[in-house]
């Protein structure tokens, strides 16, 4: 979704106002939500998220030299970048810096493994049979049924096998 304020960059700030009951949205990219005055929720309360969560990440490695760090192959982000701003730039990133993010994230999380309550698997159906395995099923137990001298039963075979086959009776 483009900002709706520029039209050019895409909208990460999704702002929600009611006012006399009525809802309003605004959706708008950062140097627009910063240029009118949306800034960080928590600015007020003398915290400050991206120095706590890159507190996370960046003791834990020396500083590196932007110049050839590995980069995300989707949005660019290098792990200086995330490590210091405490902001992970896209679902790609946790990919591509699995093995600098792991740590941090035990770190945070306290574990890896989710724990939680997860979504049981659907049941399996079973694969619906083609009109050319069934008419092969027929002429199998209609042969059967002409072995054993059951004719009647073979002719109502015989005629299932037409009516699947397009045939008439």
């Amino acid at each position: 979704m483009l900002c709706q304020n520029c039209g050019k960059n895409e909208a990460t700030t999704h702002i929600k106002q009611i006012i006399n009951g009525d809802m309003a949205e605004s959706h708008l990219c950062s140097d627009c939500a910063a240029h009118l005055g949306y800034s960080d929720v928590f600015s007020g309360f003398g915290l400050n998220l991206s120095e706590f969560f890159g507190g996370f990440l960046g003791d834990m490695m020396p500083s590196l030299s932007t110049g050839n760090a590995p980069r995300c192959p989707k949005c660019g982000s290098s792990f200086d970048e995330i490590a210091r701003d405490g902001r992970v730039g896209c679902a790609d990133c946790y990919r591509t810096f699995y093995d600098k993010l792991l740590p941090s994230i035990q770190r945070i999380h306290g574990k890896i493994k989710h724990s939680g309550k997860t979504v049981s698997a659907a049941p399996v159906q079973p694969k619906e049979e083609t009109v050319e395995e069934k008419i092969e099923k027929l002429r199998a137990a209609m042969n059967d049924a002409v072995a054993k001298q059951e004719f009647e039963t073979a002719a109502k075979i015989r005629d299932e096998i037409k009516a699947l086959e397009g045939g008439e009776n």
